[in-house]
């Protein structure tokens, strides 16, 4: 099957969800999409490894919906996603390829109102999105039975492996008939992820995303080597130059989420930040402002971006370098979507050096070096924006109404000197407002940390309704099961790197 060029259409799929799927502008499938539909539809069970943005939510999604009965009212599908951001996502997504059929798709996640949710499931939805600790929850309460599920599907379960989700799953696929279809999607397949297949797939077929594919070959990347104090400045003067249309910046921890958008705000940019301490509705507003461009730069954790897809990201500020390459990989792909180009640049402190050869290693691409910007040169790109909107506004206004009160200008002054005022009425200085930052310690060079591990516990997304998402820098409890006793729910983004927490 030639994967670059084939159509839905082509693809077995039902009038029905293919009526969803031109609605929703859908004609090409990507590779993972064209090589797994086909597979799903015939009822076997699949393990496609295949990163975040390669369309896999309707690869699992189309035949998850095509073989929805639409006349029943018992759950027949499930998908058990790591963070209630991207059980959300997946829902919404879902719910819009099931448009043809009318399917009814309910996300259930911690962190919400579980009275509500249980009030949601008296109006019998065909497939549940959530989070593996909330589900569990349910069936404990019994206010959700999977007796009749024909599919289950587990979107990035080397996430919720690294987040010590793994023994919940075990429970809820246990609650499943042993001959359902299990759909699992991971963008690495560690051994206890095979394992888990191996216990619980039967003959699965794999399916893997070239690696090129994988990094997002569109991407232009790039490393700045700066010192911790003059980050901040950097950051600035590239925002200048660079102009983005929508911007993402990477901080660690929550704390340095919340100073950087605090900062680029005082210097009047227009931000707002996002992570696990946030309220869902919270979230959920600035991201809906983001996708609108009413804000036009993001400033996020790993965790709170995991998993989300928003189009039209122009450029990626890594201004902490993460400490493993698939965060990097995530990170990055946030930005060069549907056949776009993007720009990631990441700063690294000298000391950082070794991270920097770990991701290139793992991206098999080396980064460009890039020299960090000078005021004069913030200035100058600035200025250079402006120029643009002016022969924009030559080219495409009606400047008729203008030319008397230019004749007017002309007698009094020079023309370069009209000009020049012009531009400096439409050039954004650069702002120099002092701003406080806290430092952050550089991550410790590689030949420190084999000694410099330690566990930590961390889960989240229970039936307490806490919820908060989980990293994947710890190693999860052992005989933690879903009857044991739940460990302390925290975002470590937050922690101190003093901590030892990052791997």
């Amino acid at each position: 099957m030639n994967t670059l060029t084939t159509k839905f259409q082509d693809l077995g799929i039902s009038p029905a969800t293919m009526k969803s799927l031109k609605r929703m502008g859908f004609e090409e499938a990507t590779p993972v999409q064209a090589l797994t539909i086909p597979v799903s539809l015939e009822n076997k069970d699949l393990i496609g490894q295949a990163q975040t943005g390669t369309g896999k939510t309707a690869a699992f999604g189309v035949p998850l919906i095509d073989k929805v009965d639409k006349d029943s009212n018992l759950i027949q599908g499930i998908v058990i996603a790591p963070t209630r951001e991207l059980a959300i996502q997946v829902s919404e997504e879902l719910y819009k390829i099931g448009y043809g059929k009318r399917t009814r798709v309910l996300s259930i996640y911690g962190g919400q109102d579980i009275n509500r949710q249980i009030r949601a499931l008296k109006n019998h939805p065909q497939i549940i999105v959530g989070t593996p600790g909330r589900i569990l929850d349910h069936i404990n309460r019994k206010t959700i039975r999977l007796e009749n599920v024909h599919t289950v599907v587990l979107d990035e379960a080397d996430e919720m492996l690294n987040m010590g989700f793994i023994e919940d799953i075990e429970a809820i696929l246990s609650k499943t008939p042993e001959d359902r279809q299990t759909l699992l999607f991971s963008a690495t397949m560690p051994a206890p992820i095979q394992r888990m297949a191996e216990k619980f797939m039967k003959n699965p077929e794999v399916i893997r995303v070239k690696a090129k594919e994988m990094t997002v070959p569109l991407i232009e990347q790039y490393y700045l080597e700066v010192q911790e104090k003059s980050k901040f400045d950097v950051l600035t003067r590239l925002l200048d130059i660079q102009s983005p249309e929508l911007a993402i910046v990477f901080g660690r921890t929550k704390r340095r989420v919340d100073e950087l958008s605090e900062a680029l705000t005082l210097r009047g940019y227009m931000a707002e930040g996002i992570h696990g301490d946030l309220s869902q509705a919270k979230r959920l507003s600035v991201l809906r402002k983001f996708k609108e461009g009413s804000i036009d730069v993001l400033v996020a954790t790993d965790v709170a971006a995991r998993g989300l897809d928003i189009s039209g990201v122009t450029h990626v500020y890594n201004f902490d370098i993460p400490q493993d390459p698939e965060s990097y990989v995530h990170r990055i792909g946030r930005t060069g979507r549907a056949g776009k180009t993007g720009v990631a640049m990441t700063f690294i402190s000298p000391r950082e050096k070794s991270y920097l050869a770990v991701v290139e290693k793992t991206t098999k691409r080396k980064m460009e070096r890039m020299k960090p910007p000078t005021l004069d040169e913030a200035l100058e790109g600035q200025q250079k924006a402006a120029i643009e909107k002016i022969q924009a506004s030559i080219e495409t206004d009606n400047l008729q109404y203008y030319k008397q009160a230019t004749d007017e200008l002309l007698e009094q002054h020079e023309p370069a000197t009209i000009i020049a005022a012009m531009l400096k009425m439409l050039t954004k200085e650069p702002d120099t407002t002092p701003v406080k930052l806290t430092e952050e310690k550089p991550l410790p060079a590689k030949r420190e940390r084999s000694s410099d591990r330690r566990r930590y516990d961390s889960r989240g997304g229970n039936g307490s309704g806490s919820g908060n998402n989980r990293r994947d820098n710890y190693k999860p409890r052992q005989g933690q099961g879903s009857g044991g006793k739940r460990p302390s729910n925290r975002d470590n983004s937050s922690r101190p790197k003093s901590s030892n927490n990052y791997r």
